[in-house]
């Protein structure tokens, strides 16, 4: 059986980025990958809309809450105005996944529910 997952999408329309921004993306990056609980994470780029989405993928949501409440993430959220055009944060909990093992996925090794 699958162990609980939880994903935290971020969903978002970019304006220009700045090395402020750039320098904040990276301590975001490094810092969840070196939260306990951090599974993975894939991005996705709608080009008729613009819009960007990261997906990441979280075995708690106390992992996810250390990376929600972390002064780094906290600074990025208070200035995302300069460089976000609007966005969308969904968190939620995985019920099942499942697929043929033909492309890499941070769940892959997880498979466990079938549909």
């Amino acid at each position: 059986m699958l162990n609980t997952v939880y994903t935290s999408t971020f969903t978002f329309a970019k304006r220009e980025f700045d090395d402020v921004f750039h320098a904040l993306d990276s301590s975001i990056a490094k810092l969840a990958k070196s939260i306990p609980g951090y599974i993975g994470e894939e991005a996705w780029e709608n080009q008729d809309s613009g819009l960007i989405s990261n997906v990441y993928y979280w075995e708690s949501m106390e992992a996810l809450r250390t990376l929600i409440d972390h002064p780094v993430h906290q600074e990025a959220k208070r200035k995302q105005a300069r460089w976000l055009d609007g966005y969308q944060v969904i968190i939620a909990q995985v019920m099942h996944t499942y697929g043929d093992g033909g492309i890499a996925h941070p769940l892959g090794q997880r498979q466990a529910s079938r549909l």
